[in-house]
């Protein structure tokens, strides 16, 4: 199973929102840090303030990959404070069994303590 890099770009106030929906796809590792929009340099010209956002990076199978890509444009069709982007980046390669296993969400490769 091949792993891709989830990055999306969302309102600061919706960011716990849009990492529960991507967890709810089987994401265990997300990381959320603050960010800027891609029109911050246009609204900072016109004297516009931006409302925070928030880059929410998620690591995804591939095989959930687009149907999250769908889910996460039809929320952001939902209205003016749901806007956002996102976009996956393949990963080529991981470094051992059980990072892979608990990245790819396997429970297969999971050591069991005795």
């Amino acid at each position: 199973m091949k792993l891709e890099l989830l990055l999306a770009v969302v309102h600061n106030d919706k960011a716990a929102y849009y990492s529960s929906l991507i967890q709810s796809h089987q994401a265990n590792l997300q990381l959320t840090v603050p960010a800027k929009g891609t029109s911050h340099l246009i609204l900072n010209y016109l004297g516009l303030t931006e409302k925070p956002k928030s880059l929410v990076m998620s690591v995804v199978r591939a095989d959930q990959a687009a149907s999250l890509i769908d889910l996460l444009d039809q929320t952001f069709q939902k209205g003016k404070n749901y806007k956002g982007i996102a976009f996956t980046v393949p990963m080529t390669s991981v470094i051992g069994t059980l990072v892979y296993g608990f990245l790819s969400n396997d429970k297969r490769t999971v050591k069991q303590e005795a």
